[in-house]
């Protein structure tokens, strides 16, 4: 009895008793980004050449063995069912790679700008220590004046011994 009050209760959302397939988004994105890779490769269309020849060949030429008999109809079908699962998948990874090139945009974006903000601020620091400098005694200011000072005691001195003599 206590178990139909708690079945039929109201305010809680039912179970759906339904089959549930979970699949990870990720593994069957690196799992379409593999199979997107490798119809783009030299070695699918290879093998996917020969098959289409051997399949033509066999077709034509071995007559009890066709088992198509509309010619290459079913050769079309298979073509048709490749390129219906291979133009989603290749579109899936098309869309993870335009995910992580957005992601890799904002890193790039973030980190110029925080470039920006140090080396502005390398350039006022520049400035300030410029403007600093400015106003302190360089060693080559300080070496003009002692020279003047000893070229001008040097002259006084030879006013007193000449005002001597």
């Amino acid at each position: 009895m206590a178990e139909l009050r708690t079945a039929r209760r109201l305010d809680q959302p039912r179970s759906q008793a339904r089959l549930r397939l979970n699949i990870d988004p990720d593994t069957f994105g690196r799992f379409t980004e593999r199979v997107a890779r490798f119809l783009g490769t030299g070695k699918y269309l290879f093998w996917q050449t020969l098959i289409v020849v051997i399949w033509i060949t066999l077709n034509l030429a071995a007559v009890s063995l066709q088992w198509d008999p509309y010619p290459f109809i079913l050769l079309n079908l298979a073509f048709s069912t490749q390129a219906a699962y291979a133009a989603p998948l290749i579109l899936l990874a098309q869309n993870r790679q335009d995910d992580r090139d957005r992601v890799s945009l904002e890193e790039d974006r973030t980190r110029a700008a925080q470039t920006k903000a140090d080396t502005e601020y390398l350039a006022r620091e520049l400035a300030a220590l410029r403007l600093a400098i400015g106003e302190v005694a360089t060693r080559d200011y300080l070496r003009s004046e002692l020279d003047r000072l000893r070229d001008d005691l040097d002259v006084d001195s030879k006013q007193r011994k000449a005002k001597q003599s």
